[in-house]
């Protein structure tokens, strides 16, 4: 599969912000165990788009999850994605309160199509290209934003995503039996204060 432009929009900034705005009510709602807003319906949100949703409050991760294969239009998956974040593992006893909800902030990273490559540390671009990495019944991944955070060089990023996300040995993406996978991502979040 042909790697997707990453400078053609797939939403506007208009409607990035109604999926922000979705995202956000539909975790306060949950947070204060009050009924969830209904989806977005209708173009663009009735598209089929992998999405991730990352919750910080007062930057620190709280939450990130998301999915490659989007199993319903986007104006849905938002939100059950949004509920899979507030429920992330990595943080089952750091659950985001009510009191944080003021300082929490909110990103959706929309996903183009993976595709795969045989050369990763040539084509891949830190904070460009995000990676998928896997092998053996593991796999991890890194959304395009997390090496420019980190300050990882492509190297970096693929040991990083061996052993810190798919339990491998770092220099695993290197063996013939592993499959590494690029794709962008279309980042909207919502503005400080």
């Amino acid at each position: 599969m042909a790697p997707h432009d990453p400078d053609a929009a797939l939403l506007t900034p208009e409607q990035g912000r109604a999926l922000l705005r979705l995202a956000r009510l539909t975790v306060e709602a949950d947070v204060r165990s009050r009924p969830l807003p209904p989806p977005l319906e209708g173009p663009p949100f009735d598209r089929a788009l992998g999405l991730f949703v990352t919750l910080r409050v007062d930057g620190d991760l709280r939450g990130c999850m998301g999915t490659f294969a989007a199993r319903e239009p986007l104006g849905r998956l938002v939100q059950e994605i949004a509920l899979t974040s507030l429920a992330d593992p990595r943080f089952e006893f750091r659950r985001i309160d009510p009191a944080e909800l003021t300082r929490l902030r909110i990103e959706i990273s929309l996903l183009s199509p993976m595709w795969p490559t045989r050369d990763p540390l040539r084509e891949m671009v830190p904070g460009r290209h995000g990676v998928y990495v896997r092998k053996g019944g593991r796999s991890g991944c890194f959304l395009p934003q997390v090496a420019t955070e980190q300050g990882w060089t492509a190297a970096q990023t693929l040991a990083h995503c061996c052993s810190g996300k798919a339990g491998l040995p770092p220099d695993a993406w290197r063996d013939p039996g592993a499959e590494v996978f690029l794709f962008t991502a279309e980042i909207h979040e919502e503005a400080e204060g």
